[in-house]
């Protein structure tokens, strides 16, 4: 199956210099297969010199078709959200207020305001992740 697509001298100086100095190295990747397209190499070995799948190779080549390099550079990584993120501004401005004192105190405050309960390895998983200090009390 041949996939057509259009390179310009312009396009393919680009797509040579965004393979090794673009931010991200999954768009380093997509203009690596790209720019290996633009010198009219068989689809296996542009898959296997661009480390990727020949599924994964037509995707790349449908991005680029559907709008050019700058469709390559959009990323849409799928993000799960946990329960707490839910609830995440009414954590942080109870602890704000209520600053825990221990992790065991913190996991007892979620669940009371939330319902939900967590180990407490998670509940300091959870406050580390967000930046949320556990301060211990001075008595």
């Amino acid at each position: 199956m041949t996939i057509d697509l259009e390179f310009t001298p312009e396009i393919i100086d680009q797509l040579n210099y965004e393979r090794y100095h673009y931010l991200v190295p999954m768009v380093q990747r997509r203009m690596e297969v790209l720019w290996l397209k633009s010198h009219n190499l068989p689809h296996a070995q542009i898959a296997k010199l661009g480390g990727v799948s020949e599924n994964t190779m037509r995707d790349y080549f449908q991005l680029y078709k559907e709008g050019g390099i700058e469709k390559l550079k959009e990323l849409n990584i799928y993000r799960q959200v946990g329960d707490l993120e839910i609830h995440i501004k009414s954590l942080e401005a109870h602890f704000r207020e209520n600053p825990p004192a221990t992790i065991k105190e913190a996991q007892s405050d979620i669940e009371a305001i939330t319902g939900i309960k967590r180990s407490e390895s998670r509940v300091r998983e959870f406050l580390k992740k967000n930046s949320i200090c556990v301060v211990a009390k001075s008595e």
